[in-house]
């Protein structure tokens, strides 16, 4: 599927930062396509602007991801791309510390929302023949890891483990899967990350829709990773080749934050 025209595709956390430009540039490209977001005002407005389909709910729960896929399905006839973008981040100053409810709300958004969908979609692609394309949003913190994050880095390390489940899985059976993971993306969640907001940035912070841009790019070659900040895949190399001393050199990087936040002090 390298030429989205007349595709059907499904975006959630479509109101703002990188879903929407991802659901711009799919409507760039010719496909039809149906947005998702919890916020109804951001999700409504991002349709209207766009020239797509409106569908806010919750795309975490079970019935919420499961009224999307019938709400859409009906919209477009057939779901032929699936991004799984929507993701949240409860991190607190002491992520070690982050409540029951914090992790519960950030597996949900962060992982098993994509199980969900999947659940749903998946089967319907078998059954028809048609194959499809399930794209989840993760994050260079689900190769690497994310300083002061618990969280956010176990949820999105396990958000990178189920799409490469999912492609060895039925990759051969038609169902392509990608894993989208940028660094720092100038969205709101970067506005609010406090004294990491440099540390994400060392790499500049791209804008959503280089990280859109990144995405239909991939489709060429039809890679699995999809990386807008190339210098992460180096990363990643290196601390598959050597786990210790890239451990070294993060907490070297955490002993600098520490000190930025007084951590320990």
């Amino acid at each position: 599927m390298q030429n989205l025209q007349g595709a059907g595709a499904v975006v959630t956390g479509a109101g703002h930062g990188i879903g929407r430009a991802l659901a711009a540039r799919l409507v760039a490209e010719g496909a039809r396509v149906v947005v998702n977001d919890l916020d109804e005002d951001a999700c409504r407005s991002t349709a209207e602007e766009l020239g797509a389909t409106a569908a806010p709910g919750d795309c975490s729960s079970d019935a919420g991801v499961r009224a999307l896929v019938d709400a859409a399905t009906a919209t477009l006839g057939r779901i032929d791309v699936f991004l799984a973008n929507a993701g949240i981040d409860r991190t607190q100053p002491d992520s070690l510390q982050a409540s029951d409810e914090d992790w519960a709300a950030m597996i949900d958004t962060n992982v098993m929302a994509h199980v969900r969908a999947a659940r749903a979609l998946v089967p319907r692609w078998l059954g028809d023949g048609g194959g499809g394309r399930f794209v989840v949003t993760a994050s260079a913190a689900g190769l690497l890891t994310m300083i002061g994050a618990a969280p956010y880095s176990v949820t999105k390390h396990a958000a990178v483990g189920f799409a490469e489940w999912l492609s060895v899985t039925y990759g051969h059976r038609g169902i392509a899967v990608q894993a989208i993971c940028p660094q720092g993306v100038q969205t709101r969640m970067l506005d609010q990350a406090g004294p990491l907001k440099d540390l994400l940035t060392r790499d500049a912070a791209l804008t959503p829709e280089q990280v859109a841009d990144a995405w239909v790019d991939s489709l060429a070659d039809d890679r699995f990773l999809v990386l807008p900040h190339p210098e992460v895949g180096a990363y990643y190399a290196a601390r598959a080749a050597d786990p210790d001393a890239w451990l070294a050199s993060m907490r070297r990087l955490q002993a600098k934050v520490d000190q930025l936040t007084g951590a320990g002090q």
